[in-house]
């Protein structure tokens, strides 16, 4: 099966990647650092920005910008997923083969997935508080004004 993918230019993207059999490999620094790196390069040869992200032991929710010129963030994912499985001592299946993706509509549904990545340690019972997760953008969001530094969003009605 083939899944077909939208290539907007200039979107922001909801993506959520779930790591092989659910394992708590996102645990391991090593990995971690390797995410980052792997990025980074991805990043760098097709430009992307990442607007937010959480990793958690088992998955991550990334927020990314698309660039003008190139909306293709599968290629990017694949990439990304590529470049983990060629780094020396990491796990060689470290993510599942799919994953899920939103192209984001408007500002409200913009704020409606940060607040979503910003509390989903909280979910799943990492932590008390969003801002006790280290590995999110919750704290530069909140540098930048956009969070107020006790952020907790409302229980749900």
């Amino acid at each position: 099966m083939r899944y077909r993918r939208l290539h907007i230019p200039n979107a922001l993207v909801f993506l959520t990647v779930v790591a092989h059999r659910r394992e708590p490999v996102l645990l391991r620094p090593e990995v971690r650092d390797a995410f980052r790196r792997a990025f980074a390069h991805v990043a760098a040869r097709h430009p992307v920005r990442m607007h937010a992200y959480v990793v958690l032991p088992d998955h991550c929710h990334l927020i990314w910008a698309m660039p003008q010129e190139d909306g293709d963030y599968s290629r990017r994912m694949r990439l990304l997923k590529h470049h983990m499985s060629c780094q020396p001592g990491l796990p060689t299946r470290i993510w599942q083969k799919r994953f899920w993706d939103h192209v984001i509509r408007d500002p409200v549904d913009l704020a409606r997935h940060m607040d979503y990545i910003h509390h989903n340690p909280v979910k799943h019972g990492w932590v008390q508080r969003p801002t006790d997760w280290p590995d999110s953008s919750l704290a530069a969001w909140i540098r930048r004004g956009a969070y107020p530094p006790d952020w907790h969003p409302a229980p749900p009605t």
